[in-house]
């Protein structure tokens, strides 16, 4: 099968690979499309924590099940999927709670022990495959991963009061997270970044105020658009050096500041604000399965995202993929690679 292999940094081979062995409890899945993320521009960069070249890439996907293996119940072939795309040890105590997403052994796509999903073909077991409802696009049910990452922000939420929320930056987790925000009731969203489209972008998904830190003083207009009180929740979605201490100057006492963007080089962060004013800090990972099922949901019942998809290119355009979404040179928010159509 053909398949997009990252063989050295910013290098991608469209090369021919042994299609997948299933398991007993596996489906074997014809990939249809599958998304380009964050998380594939730092293993095509060669600054992913351990996923290194060579290694096929992607891990968002949806797609129609072609094989099944002797243990599987719950589908068919033909049925129309996507796949929730980590594997949790089963054994570690974060397993045990179900939070796979902090598994220290867990299992993902574009390693060793499992192929990316930029390919022909792509293998899961059938208790993280879900079924795509017939209404619903390919292109769009490939949203369902990135969409579980905002409404897995949002739920790590702890602060009561849902008036106003801030995220800085509007890339494609930023304004999922708004739109994972809009459905979980927030009353005021505000959003930031240095991208004129993605402005436009989030406020037709809902963002009462849409601010570009690089043209204006994103900390004075949020505070005076809560009246000096400043937002019970900011969410960090993008990577800057003094993001952080931008998401601490325009939350309230006692409010939250979360990060969802994966920052991978250190930055200077100002604790005092943090102390002085109370605020809580915490991260938030990927996602757990209550949250991927919830995407599964909102998409299958017709939550309308269409628009975030940007691009499209076939598989043996994928370094143009990621070029596209690394240098931001025409107005991207998702691109979509599209393997067998």
């Amino acid at each position: 099968m053909k398949a997009a292999v990252v063989v050295e940094p910013n290098k991608v081979e469209i090369q021919d690979i042994g299609i997948p062995e299933i398991k007993g409890d596996e489906v074997l899945i014809k990939v249809k499309t599958v998304g380009v993320c964050g998380s594939d521009l730092h293993l095509f960069k060669g600054t992913h924590a351990f996923r290194k070249p060579p290694a096929v890439l992607g891990h968002e996907v949806a797609g129609e099940i072609i094989k099944i293996g002797n243990d599987v119940t719950n589908f068919k072939v033909g049925d129309r999927v996507t796949v929730e795309p980590h594997i949790g040890c089963g054994k570690c105590e974060y397993c045990i709670k179900n939070l796979i997403n902090l598994c220290s052994n867990k299992c993902v796509p574009g390693t060793e022990s499992w192929g990316g999903t930029f390919a022909d073909y792509f293998n899961a077991p059938q208790n993280k495959v879900y079924k795509i409802a017939d209404h619903i696009s390919d292109e769009i049910a490939t949203l369902i991963e990135p969409l579980a990452v905002g409404i897995h922000a949002i739920e790590r939420i702890s602060v009561p009061e849902r008036d106003t929320i801030a995220i800085l930056g509007s890339g494609t987790i930023g304004l999922l997270t708004l739109v994972a925000a809009r459905e979980a009731g927030y009353k005021h969203i505000i959003c930031t970044d240095t991208q004129p489209f993605n402005l436009k972008m989030a406020e037709r998904h809902g963002a009462a105020l849409a601010l570009n830190p690089l043209e204006e003083d994103v900390a004075a207009k949020i505070l005076e658009f809560t009246n000096g009180r400043g937002v019970d929740v900011a969410i960090v979605a993008a990577d800057s050096k003094v993001i952080v201490d931008q998401a601490a100057s325009i939350v309230r006492k006692r409010g939250e500041v979360g990060i969802v963007a994966m920052i991978t080089q250190q930055i200077p962060v100002n604790t005092y604000q943090f102390v002085f004013n109370e605020i809580s800090l915490f991260g938030a990972m990927t996602y757990e399965t209550k949250d991927f099922k919830k995407a599964c949901k909102l998409i299958n019942e017709g939550l309308d995202i269409s628009d975030f998809i940007t691009q499209r290119l076939p598989l043996n355009q994928s370094q143009q993929a990621l070029d596209i979404l690394s240098e931001k040179k025409e107005n991207v928010v998702k691109v979509i690679v599209e393997v067998n159509q």
